[in-house]
């Protein structure tokens, strides 16, 4: 298995899809260039039986870090996880990792690519039902044709990291949604695989399950470091979760960023009815709205760190009955002040030309 102390962020290379097209179809080939020129998902459908799934995809999915992709159904994110271990194949692009191209690798190196270098975690758990969760946890070392006694450790480790020690004799069928989940997870994370694909897989659980899930995962991403790419259509979940956020409407790429930039600039209509109800005091952080630093003697002896949201910054200030507070960076200096009036001001939603009709309307 990969040795993890000496295989970094700073050290490993990230996801590229480059100029990626997913046509479905009996001849899917023939029509790249038409969709290239600009035949529509509908033209397609409607002149030719074929479907567009992916148009045009160029998207880089840094080392170490949790890519959420996200998007209403039908708007092709799982299909675009599939390529990435090569369980869908492009029409089109390429898909590159460690200067390896996916698209171009024949089936052994496939089938080498996706048990040591990937691991998936699936919306419906996908464990083995016949198998205790010891026994799940170990199934893809067991593949791997790693002796029993060495990847029984190694999954005792992981059901024990994910919080279901003393569960290792149950089956699945006694075991909660949330349970289930958790032995998904150590049994992607026993593989030991840099890449992490997770789709869907908070979606089946309860919303305070799915907390405690996002969490977990949290957690063991701060250690661990994985190239995470995570698929959801909950946008509150993306914001939570995502380092980099890719959000997608009928194949095609509407905006990428963090979910500071995609919350305060929406590229589009599109994405700003989408992030309209966003709550922005959990999403923007004191650094982004910091206001210049005046002269030391005048700057608040409160101090809050730049990557602390705003409700907590609002929280602590109202709790300290404070109106200011001094920012501070990582290392523990001071880039701006941030007071009550300016929190209040990032943490409303702007209002759109629709509000100001339904006003004018009103009156």
């Amino acid at each position: 298995m990969t040795d993890l102390s000496t295989n970094t962020p700073e050290t490993r290379s990230g996801i590229e899809i480059r100029n990626l097209y997913k046509i479905f179809g009996a001849r899917p080939e023939r029509y790249v260039e038409a969709v290239r020129k600009g035949m529509t998902k509908e033209e397609l459908n409607d002149r030719h039986n074929h479907v567009l799934g992916l148009q045009d995809i160029n998207l880089e999915l840094p080392p170490g870090k949790i890519s959420v992709i996200m998007g209403l159904s039908g708007s092709g994110k799982s299909t675009l996880i599939r390529h990435i271990n090569g369980l869908i194949m492009p029409t089109a692009g390429e898909i590159l990792y460690n200067g390896r191209d996916v698209v171009k690798m024949n089936e052994d190196e496939l089938r080498e690519f996706r048990r040591h270098e990937t691991a998936m975690v699936f919306q419906k758990f996908a464990l083995l039902p016949h198998r205790t969760v010891l026994e799940n946890t170990c199934y893809g070392l067991d593949i791997q044709g790693i002796a029993r006694s060495e990847s029984e450790k190694v999954a005792r480790k992981w059901i024990d990291r994910v919080g279901l020690a003393g569960y290792e004799d149950n089956y699945p069928n006694q075991l909660s949604g949330g349970m289930q989940q958790r032995v998904g997870l150590a049994r992607a994370l026993a593989n030991d695989a840099d890449i992490l694909l997770m789709d869907e897989a908070f979606s089946a659980l309860d919303p305070l399950i799915r907390m405690d899930m996002q969490k977990v995962l949290l957690d063991l991403q701060a250690e661990l470091k994985k190239t995470i790419v995570f698929i959801t259509h909950d946008l509150d979940e993306a914001l939570r979760l995502g380092d980099k956020i890719a959000i997608l409407r009928d194949g095609k790429l509407e905006q990428v960023g963090t979910g500071q930039e995609i919350v305060l600039r929406p590229a589009n209509d599109y994405i700003a009815e989408f992030v309209r109800e966003v709550n922005r005091g959990r999403v923007i952080r004191a650094d982004t709205v910091a206001l210049p630093l005046p002269p030391e003697s005048e700057r608040p002896a409160m101090t809050v760190k730049g990557h602390t949201v705003l409700e907590k910054v609002a929280r602590r200030m109202s709790e300290r009955d404070e109106r200011r507070a001094t920012v501070l960076d990582a290392k523990g200096q001071p880039i701006g002040i941030v007071d009550m009036p300016t929190i209040l001001t990032a943490m409303v939603t702007p209002a759109t030309a629709e509000d100001a009709d339904e006003e004018e309307n009103a009156a």
